[in-house]
């Protein structure tokens, strides 16, 4: 199945591409990710941890950086990554792009995600996975956006003249490979298919 996304970071193209090229400083931002290990050569071991009620999925793979053009800020991830305990195996191919907009960058994400054995089940719905999917974009977002700003503090801070007082916020909360609830993202999703269907609050 293939679906798009999209979302804007707080800086110009050229400063937010450097920031989404370390992937070792923006994984501990997307939720229930966890890097285990760089490999060299822009390929990269990690886990994907997932909770739908009492079914826990937990994939180990790998994701490898390629096609990058600096100049046109233009990128592809190839991913793969197996259930732990042998249900079934996911494939995503993802393309993104970064385009300059009023509030600084505008990430276009395509993504093209092939799921098998037993873990299918859970993407028989293509509408569900791309509310899951904006979801998930939405919570990587504000956790980037806290990790820039509190970044964007210290260095002030630095750089402030001797005795001076100023205040930073309290960092980010320490990395962590929490589960996703899929429960909250299923109900988080349904509330903003309501909301685009009624057009109101739902």
């Amino acid at each position: 199945m293939e679906f798009d996304n999209r979302f804007e970071v707080p800086l110009p193209p050229a400063d937010a591409w450097k920031v989404l090229m370390d992937v070792p400083r923006i994984a501990p931002c997307l939720p229930g990710a966890e890097l285990t290990e760089s490999l060299g050569d822009n390929r990269y071991k990690g886990k994907v941890s997932v909770k739908l009620g009492p079914v826990a999925l937990a994939f180990n793979g790998t994701a490898q950086l390629s096609d990058i053009d600096d100049a046109a800020h233009t990128a592809k991830i190839q991913a793969s990554g197996n259930d732990t305990k042998g249900r079934g195996n996911a494939k995503a191919n993802v393309s993104f792009r970064l385009e300059p907009s009023a509030g600084g960058s505008l990430v276009h994400v395509h993504t093209d995600l092939l799921l098998s054995g037993m873990v299918a089940q859970y993407g028989r719905g293509a509408g569900m996975i791309q509310s899951i999917a904006d979801q998930l974009i939405a919570q990587f977002v504000q956790a980037l956006k806290a990790q820039l700003a509190h970044s964007e503090a210290v260095a002030t801070a630095a750089a402030a003249p001797d005795g001076a007082i100023v205040e930073t916020p309290p960092p980010p909360p320490p990395p962590g490979a929490k589960p996703i609830s899929g429960f909250a993202l299923l109900w988080a999703a349904l509330r903003a298919s309501l909301r685009k269907l009624f057009g109101g609050k739902a």
